[in-house]
């Protein structure tokens, strides 16, 4: 039988093959049901997913002890459980409405220009996509950038999934009425490779690298099921020759035939396994543009997808900073900046950039966050910021 990635019996420097992809070990390990009974801060399951109420996980959390327990419950549900979780409400529409508008005259500009931006993993034309969308809405409106990003779901599970010093990048992409839906896919990092290349990685690699990323998805509009909003195959994340299964075709069938679809309103954000079986839906509407915010939360040890210019975006934003700070929120200002700032100390030129106190050096997050706190002028900080990247670089 075909193990799953929760299986600590499976030999650590055993290689994965095709003939380890077996359909029925594959349903056998995806027919569970979800007991709403083992996951307590959850406010209900629908379709073996875990729904949870964001106001009334934010005012839990702030206990530290529960919200230790909080993000207990999220690691468990993404790692053994389900292996998505929806968080209802987790954003303000008002900050939506701004941020939407923003990425509508974004994607405007793109048509002026001619510029395509497709999909990996469905038809040119059937959507649209900002690519570096994060740094694109921080250089063109730093406050609804800070409002949006000082969100205390996005930090929850991303704290939960990945611990600190986390990176986000994002890219938005809009589904038009008409547009096909996507072929089910794991996502990155052996994700993006095909079966061939996966293949040359061992089995701990497969069972490691969903670890360095959580994929999250927060929706701009109501998503009822007719605009096709994305397909998922719970417990499926759990299949360990995943990343050789997908593309097969049994694979396939057996996805389409059993994965289950959950409508969204505006507002909600969904974090989920990077290895679970997914794919977005068919907009089958007539007249929604079906806007989403694709997050995608890197390990400190590991790399993003996209590249970010994280010292143009913190320079950008960080008079919006200010003013948040000045509002008395720093539970916002510390969501803000993880979501921004280079969190992480390495890789980085010991020669020059040597640690003071402790065995690492100020990271750029560190350097943001004293410089809110002591008040530091916008041309002071770009200063201090351009003399660390520098201090970095061999």
């Amino acid at each position: 039988m075909t193990p799953s990635l929760t299986d600590h019996t499976v030999p650590s420097a055993g290689r994965l093959h095709r003939e380890d992809c077996n359909i029925d070990d594959f349903a056998a390990l995806v027919a569970h049901d979800t007991a709403l009974a083992d996951y307590p801060y959850a406010h209900s399951v629908a379709d073996g997913v875990l729904l949870y109420r964001s106001e009334a996980l934010v005012e839990q959390s702030s206990n530290p002890e529960t919200r230790a327990e909080i993000q207990d419950e999220i690691a468990r549900a993404l790692l053994t459980g389900p292996g998505i979780t929806v968080f209802q409400g987790a954003f303000d529409a008002e900050i939506l409405d701004r941020a939407s508008a923003v990425f509508r005259e974004l994607i405007a500009r793109q048509h002026e220009s001619g510029a395509a931006s497709g999909d990996h993993f469905a038809k040119p034309g059937a959507n649209d996509r900002i690519w570096g969308a994060q740094l694109k809405l921080a250089l063109e409106d730093p406050k609804a950038y800070v409002d949006y990003y000082a969100n205390s779901i996005v930090a929850l599970a991303s704290e939960a999934w990945l611990g600190p010093m986390y990176q986000v990048t994002s890219d938005v992409n809009v589904v038009n009425p008409g547009g096909a839906a996507q072929n089910p896919h794991r996502d990155y990092h052996l994700g993006f490779m095909s079966s061939d290349v996966a293949a040359k990685f061992r089995a701990h690699v497969h069972r490691l690298t969903p670890a360095l990323t959580l994929q999250g998805a927060v929706a701009h509009v109501d998503m009822p099921a007719e605009t096709g909003p994305t397909k998922y195959l719970p417990y499926s994340q759990q299949f360990e020759s995943g990343y050789l299964a997908f593309e097969r075709p049994e694979f396939k069938e057996f996805f389409e035939a059993n994965y289950v679809q959950l409508p969204l309103k505006k507002g909600d954000a969904v974090f989920f396994n990077p290895a679970l079986f997914h794919a977005a839906g068919h907009n089958k509407s007539a007249d929604v543009l079906r806007m989403a915010n694709l997050l995608q939360v890197s390990s400190a040890f590991g790399r993003a997808l996209g590249t970010i210019d994280r010292e143009a975006l913190v320079n950008a934003i960080y008079p919006a900073l200010l003013a948040l700070s000045e509002s008395g929120s720093d539970e916002a200002v510390r969501c803000a900046v993880a979501a921004s700032a280079e969190g992480y100390a390495f890789p980085t030129n010991l020669d020059r950039d040597q640690p003071i106190d402790g065995l690492a050096p100020q990271t750029q997050a560190e350097l943001v966050t004293e410089a809110v706190r002591e008040r530091i002028s916008p041309g002071r900080l770009a200063d201090l910021l351009k003399a660390q990247s520098e201090r970095r670089m061999s």
